[in-house]
């Protein structure tokens, strides 16, 4: 018996979204799984402690976060590019960040830089609700399109000014800046609540790890934690 016409037109659709925003099928092995632990007992080796972060970590299929021609090379712990001039973080970097903002079941984080989705589905997992912004269009629709697929929802996923944040849903309880930026934009530390953290990294070339703890409305508390290297966090939508 011939399949229905409406089902080989919803396959021919799926089929075409695939193809437009390089969203690889959907296939978790046995053998992912298992470079997954190596890549965990490899974070807990360079200093993640957070269960939580590690946990996620373990359960996210990185490989489809990436172009198929690097899914060989998806659990080493190295950054890649995605497309329009943006990188997914190496591991390391995504679990150093998720553990500084010591995250609680249901939490409200604000992410700046959406990218591949990678590190919103870490946060996901942690049991963050979680309110992300990606300024290229490109990416957004790519993200937006492969989050559903995986089970991963966040309470709100949109195109727009990072430097901006989201004044509408703040409050928030942890802020997370995935691109490196020359300072710390204000209208992120007003919607960050008090007793708040807020990570960034900051600089040009190369950029120090910034943790702010809000103290009160007009005191933050500073950490530098060492040096990295993002993308440029920049202004405006593309």
């Amino acid at each position: 018996m011939g399949l229905p016409v409406y089902f080989m037109l919803q396959m021919r659709i799926l089929y075409l979204i695939l193809q437009k925003y390089n969203i690889p099928p959907l296939k978790d092995t046995a053998k992912h799984q298992g470079l997954r632990n190596q890549l965990v007992s490899v974070l807990q080796e360079k200093g993640i402690t957070d269960r939580n972060v590690l946990d996620a970590i373990k359960k996210i299929p990185r490989h489809l976060f990436l172009n198929s021609s690097f899914e060989d090379y998806a659990y080493q712990d190295k950054a890649f590019p995605i497309g329009a001039g943006q990188t997914i973080s190496q591991p390391y970097t995504v679990a150093f960040q998720s553990q500084l903002l010591e995250i609680k079941k249901d939490h409200k984080v604000l992410e700046i830089g959406t990218g591949s989705g990678y590190q919103t589905a870490v946060l996901y997992l942690m049991g963050a609700k979680v309110y992300s912004v990606e300024r290229q269009n490109e990416l957004f629709k790519q993200t937006s399109a492969l989050l559903p697929k995986l089970g991963i929802r966040p309470k709100h996923l949109t195109f727009g000014d990072g430097y901006k944040g989201l004044p509408n849903f703040g409050p928030f309880d942890s802020i997370i800046v995935t691109a490196g930026a020359p300072f710390i934009p204000q209208p992120l530390m007003a919607q960050l609540k008090i007793g708040g953290r807020l990570v960034i990294p900051l600089g040009d070339d190369v950029q120090v790890m910034t943790l702010l703890i809000r103290k009160n409305e007009t005191q933050f508390e500073k950490h530098e934690l060492g040096e990295f290297r993002f993308v440029p966090l920049l202004e405006d939508k593309n």
